[in-house]
Parts: structure tokens; sequence; C-alpha cells
């Protein structure tokens, strides 16, 4: 879900306010707070219940220039190890052969294709997912919550945002326990972005 500089996502929400605000256009990295960004999932177990997971280590890259959203990139790299469903014995299972096979593929990654600007604070971006060597393209939902100063510190610019969209683990090679076990995997990414410099 490298799974994105996120703040990539954040920059082609974002563009409009960077023009009204006016500054300076210029291609920027954003670097992801991790202390407050997270990536998590949810999975239907039988039809009784829903089990919601995480991953706790992730890296995102991103550049991006206000004047030339179509050329902005992202890229998003989760470690698939760090899954962590609240429960250890499942979380030893989903990290075997069954599900993602942790040893012999470590990441999960989504890199970028195209942003395609929905509204001031929505944007669609198509990239490449790939798990287990297995890669499909998928569009995620990415909203800008909020962008400006930080309120503890005038001079670091905020940008929040809500990353959705829905993944289908049998188009990856994931069938283990299907349909009984969910199929379609909803995703959720909410993170904060500032730029690196």
């Amino acid at each position: 879900m490298r799974l994105a500089r996120q703040p990539l996502f954040a920059a082609a929400l974002a563009a409009p306010l960077f023009a009204a605000a006016a500054l300076p256009a210029a291609a920027e990295p954003y670097a992801i707070d991790p202390s407050h960004t997270s990536v998590t999932f949810s999975v239907d177990h039988l039809g009784f219940s829903v089990v919601h997971g995480r991953f706790s280590e992730f890296e995102a890259e991103i550049d991006f220039d206000p004047d030339a959203i179509e050329t902005a990139s992202v890229a998003f790299t989760i470690k698939a190890a760090t899954v962590d469903t609240g429960w250890g014995p499942r979380d030893e299972h989903v990290r075997g052969a069954d599900f993602l096979d942790v040893e012999a593929y470590p990441d999960i990654t989504f890199v970028s294709k195209s942003v395609k600007l929905i509204s001031a604070e929505r944007a669609e971006v198509t990239g490449d997912v790939t798990i287990k060597d297995v890669t499909n393209e998928e569009v995620f939902e990415v909203v800008l919550n909020k962008m400006g100063p930080s309120p503890f510190n005038p001079d670091q610019t905020i940008a929040g945002f809500t990353v959705t969209g829905t993944i289908d683990r049998t188009d990856y090679g994931i069938g283990y326990g299907a349909p009984a076990i969910g199929v379609e995997m909803p995703i959720r990414i909410d993170l904060e972005a500032s730029p690196a410099g």
C-alpha cells in the first residue's frame, strides 16, 4: 500500500490552495509525519464480524509541482511483516505463505501513474499496487482534510489527507479461505505531511 511519499496525494489535491496562496511554483518533496499517519484495512470474517488490521512501518515519497499537477508522482512502501490485527496467532498466519508470505515478499508497494483532480478537496490517484510480485492497477480516492500552518509552529505547513480504496486480494494470488473470508478489502490511509525542505 514504496506506497507513496504520501504527500503526493496531498499535493495533487492541494494544488488550487497553493495557487490561491500565491506560493512559489516549484516541484517540492513532502515527507509524511509517521506519528500522525496510519495504514489500515478490514476483512469480513465469515459474515459474522469484520477484522480490522494495520501496518506499522511504511515509507512514502512524493514530488509535486502545483503548476503541473499531471507530473506529480507518488511512491509508497509498506513493510508486510508489520501487519497487526490485534491477535498474535492470526498475525503469524497472515505473515505466512497462505497470505502475505513476508519472508519471500517483504514489501507491498504503490507507484502512481496519474492524478485526476475532482475538486479542490478531492482527487483520484491511479497507480500500480504490487503484492507478492503481482502488480495490478488500482484507483484510490484522496480527500484533503485541511492544509495550513501548524498552530504550534507557524513556519511549518501541514497537509492532512484521507486515502481510501478497495482491493481484491485474490487478484494478488491470496485466495486462502475465499470467499468465506472476505475477498474485497477496504483500505484507508490517514496521514499528515509537510514540505521536506
